[in-house]
């Protein structure tokens, strides 16, 4: 029965994270969320489900994906939370309820002094010095404009951690804006009967309006109240919120979709109302009432409406809907957080406790299979390859190097290739988490990055190759930190790091030889030339040139093992600013993510990644595993 226990527990683990795929139903007698969530919108160029608008919307104000309305309360305290959908609704369809609750993030004291707002936590005046309402901010709407204007025209590098806040959180204010803007003007008191007027009043409107142009005799009454609705969704319309009216005429374009303003537009140009105009004022009108029996009899009949011409947006709304509530990548961290603690575990005493190691090891694999079919799940939806962003890279490079870790942990079952496994896997996923505080991570990608064949496999194999030389670069620092810090490194376990290392690095040198080729015969299809020393480009050749510098160094004895490990290190730093470096730079032709935050924290990782080699270059005789170690790191040849 114990050789069972680990495929159990994984098998366990792996049906907790699958579960996530069954969408919840709405609770009976109340809104239907789970429905509303599926509507068809487009945003950021792409057709999504409201769901996710909502989410990515959460992400940039309070970087969560849901809505927690008394943060100054702990967990155990249950505070009211809502879904981001729930929250999204009551945007969109009721603002001025939404607007007393606190979603927006502000972290920078300089700029609550400048807001008037509390920054400390404090129960009693429910506020928790983070978190703050429309209603707190727009007091100050003013100052924040005029400050955030002087801010926006700063160089990013000379922009101070204010400057900073002020940027973001005038971003933010935009984007609450534009939410609230999306179905009705965000001053409607009863949308419903808005509407009604607007489209009764239109067609005398007009005409009062065409004849005032002529200089003729005209109606001022009605030329007033058509100017009043015009400069509502004149505001509408400079906010540019999400195209949430589906095409008039689908059978011919099925692609131009409207914003509500549009539709409006239309009304004034005599089209008549748009259905999903009715709808969605239909359910502004049950929504504000409270009356979720006619909310959701509005909802099911506009779904029914789309089902004519507009089953595959629907289709693919509901899929991405269940994606969002799979949420494999955040499982995934989870699993790996698992596992390396159960590789931790083997290493204090591996004789007796082999069973935690295979445990672990399953743990990985269901991790992997968490973190595989979400990958396949997100290249389903966006039909494109793997990687398309900076987002996508960290998913792809942590799932290459827990295959690696894998295949390592298959040869040599020490646990290293699961530690490997599962710190690489988690540290990825959670750049990859920082990475969507910016943004939809499924954007529409630019023009030249269309698919085609030579895009597919450049961005897969040169990505492997960065997922190879950071696991070869972790295996160094599992030897450096054994060695240097602790008693556990033995000569065996030296020697069988440094052939992983070895392996991985010729591994390494190929997929990252072989994806830049790739990228330059795509270069040449996309851009006219196969090269042009492009700061992404130099990054690529740069991890070419460092994984020959290994090998050649090992293999002319320049190096050692030890030196060996340094080298290892060093690719990291090389990864990483190729990764994300060159993008700080914002120029040439690959800056498709430009990441200024994560200067500092790129920063650090240099300066840890340095010291680490420091430590690596100091005799091993101050090692605390010098004893263990023997001649094997005192300059005696390894076989590789």
């Amino acid at each position: 029965m114990k050789k069972w226990i680990p495929s159990i527990v994984a098998g366990l683990c792996a049906v907790w994270a699958f579960a996530g795929l069954n969408v919840p139903a709405s609770k009976p007698g109340g809104f239907n969320f789970r429905d509303f969530g599926r509507l068809p919108v487009v945003s950021n160029g792409r057709t999504q489900p409201l769901d996710s608008l909502a989410r990515n919307a959460l992400l940039q104000l309070r970087e969560k994906q849901s809505a927690n309305l008394e943060p100054w309360k702990a967990w155990y305290q249950r505070p009211q939370i809502l879904s981001a959908t729930e929250w999204l609704a009551c945007m969109m369809l009721k603002p001025e309820v939404a607007d007393s609750w606190p979603v927006i993030r502000i972290n920078n004291p300089d700029l609550l002094g400048l807001l008037g707002l509390p920054a400390n936590a404090d129960p009693e005046k429910q506020v928790d010095g983070k978190h703050f309402s429309w209603n707190a901010i727009k007091g100050k709407l003013e100052d924040l404009q005029r400050e955030g204007q002087r801010a926006g025209q700063l160089d990013q590098s000379r922009r101070t951690p204010y400057d900073q806040a002020l940027v973001r959180l005038m971003k933010c204010v935009g984007l609450y804006m534009r939410l609230q803007n999306t179905v009705q003007p965000q001053n409607a008191k009863d949308w419903p009967a808005e509407l009604g007027q607007f489209v009764a009043n239109a067609p005398a409107g007009v005409k009062a309006y065409n004849a005032q142009q002529e200089k003729k005799p005209h109606d001022e009454a009605a030329l007033e109240r058509f100017m009043r609705d015009i400069s509502r969704f004149d505001v509408m319309a400079r906010l540019d919120p999400a195209l949430i009216i589906p095409p008039a005429h689908p059978e011919r374009n099925r692609t131009e979709w409207m914003r509500t303003v549009d539709a409006l537009v239309g009304v004034a140009r005599g089209d008549g109302a748009h259905f999903a105009l009715n709808a969605y004022a239909r359910m502004t009108g049950a929504y504000r009432t409270d009356n979720f029996a006619k909310f959701n009899e509005a909802l099911a009949d506009y779904r029914t409406a789309l089902t004519t011409h507009f089953q595959p947006e629907l289709a693919k709304a509901s899929r991405e809907q269940r994606f969002n509530f799979f949420e494999p990548f955040y499982k995934s961290m989870n699993l790996y957080v698992l596992a390396f603690l159960g590789a931790l575990g083997f290493w204090f005493a591996p004789q007796r406790m082999e069973g935690l190691r295979r445990t672990a090891a399953w743990m990985v694999g269901a991790a992997l299979l968490v973190h595989t079919t979400g990958l396949i799940f997100r290249m389903v939806l966006e039909g494109r390859p793997p990687v398309t962003n900076l987002y996508s890279s960290a998913i792809f490079i942590g799932w290459g190097a827990c295959i690696l870790g894998l295949i390592l942990e298959r040869f040599w079952r020490n646990s290293i290739g699961i530690v490997v496994s599962s710190t690489i896997g988690f540290t990825t996923l959670i750049i990859a988490h920082h990475l969507s505080l910016t943004g939809d991570t499924m954007e529409m990608m630019r023009a030249v990055l269309d698919t085609n064949f030579w895009l597919a496999t450049h961005v897969v194999v040169v990505t492997l190759g960065y997922s190879a030389t950071f696991v070869a670069g972790f295996l160094a620092l599992i030897y450096l930190v054994r060695g240097f810090f602790t008693r556990s490194l033995d000569a065996a376990t030296a020697q069988s790091l440094a052939k992983m290392v070895y392996g991985i690095v010729c591994f390494a040198t190929l997929f990252s030889f072989v994806g830049t080729v790739l990228g330059g015969i795509w270069a040449d299809q996309s851009w006219g030339r196969f090269w042009g020393w492009d700061p992404k480009e130099n990054g690529a050749l740069i991890i070419v040139l460092w994984n020959a510098l290994i090998l050649h160094a090992r293999w002319g004895g320049l190096v050692r093992e030890r030196g060996l490990m340094n080298l290892a290190i060093g690719g990291n730093i090389v990864t990483a600013w190729s990764w994300f470096g060159v993008n700080m730079l914002g120029i040439g032709l690959h800056s498709y993510g430009f990441m200024d935050s994560a200067f500092m924290w790129l920063m650090l990782f240099v300066v840890s990644q340095l010291a680490l080699v420091a430590l690596g270059c100091l005799p091993v005789s101050i090692w605390r595993s010098s004893a263990a170690l023997g001649g094997a790191s005192r300059g005696k040849p390894l076989p590789v």
